[in-house]
């Protein structure tokens, strides 16, 4: 059995991203599609001492409405990077479980990348490692898959042979408005994440921070966290 899942690359993604991406076999890098402006295709929140904060990625988009999302640039004429670094050494230096990370992690934040996806799948790759995960990952973009929502999925899924693929809740809607699936007698089953709730810093417990959030706290092999809150169901 090839189970397969197809999520768009976003930026230092949350631990239910991770979860879904170690329930499968391959799992596909959506870069393809149309890029959405101010989505976690560019941001993410990491906890403070006061709260949730954003870190985005400035992108150039004057005069790009439809680009795809691996030709979105990024601006580089602002220090993001050095920011979101003191960030986050800011915030979480007297976590658990930094001084063991902040060697393999904190690195890739000197890194320059001119494309947004190449500096989304680094941090993907790179997060993955360290949790363990050995599912294969591809990107779409490198692919031969056609056609348009459900169409692009089908076809990602059969150019990759498998033999079910594995949804996030978000794409329920419009799958259930077709039956190309169904016609290609190709199962489709529902990821379903149940957020852990573990030791954080900083008051009441924040779920849907930046997995970096979950790492500097727990640590690297506290993986199964992360599969106890995994469901795939009909």
């Amino acid at each position: 059995m090839i189970r397969v899942a197809i999520m768009q690359p976003t930026y230092l993604p949350w631990i239910g991203y991770f979860g879904l991406m170690q329930s499968v076999d391959v799992f596909i890098l959506l870069d393809s599609v149309q890029f959405t402006r101010r989505s976690w295709q560019q941001r993410n929140q990491i906890k403070t001492t006061s709260g949730a904060q954003w870190l985005s990625v400035p992108v150039i988009s004057k005069g790009k409405r439809d680009q795809r999302i691996d030709e979105v640039v990024i601006d580089q004429s602002t220090c993001f990077l050095e920011k979101h670094l003191r960030a986050i050494e800011h915030n979480y230096r007297k976590a658990p479980h930094f001084s063991e990370l902040a060697p393999t992690l904190l690195p890739e934040f000197e890194v320059t990348h001119s494309l947004l996806v190449d500096l989304n799948i680094n941090f993907i790759l790179r997060i993955g490692d360290i949790l363990g995960i050995k599912t294969q990952v591809l990107r779409s973009s490198a692919m031969q898959g056609s056609g348009n929502k459900a169409d692009l999925l089908l076809s990602l899924c059969q150019e990759v042979r498998a033999s079910e693929y594995i949804s996030p809740p978000g794409s329920q809607s419009y799958l259930n408005e077709t039956d190309i699936f169904a016609k290609a007698k190709l199962p489709v089953k529902y990821f379903r994440f149940q957020h852990p709730i573990y030791s954080q810093m900083y008051g009441d417990f924040l779920p849907y921070m930046s997995s970096l959030d979950f790492l500097f706290n727990c640590g690297k092999d506290s993986t199964a966290l992360i599969s106890k809150g995994c469901t795939i169901t009909s």
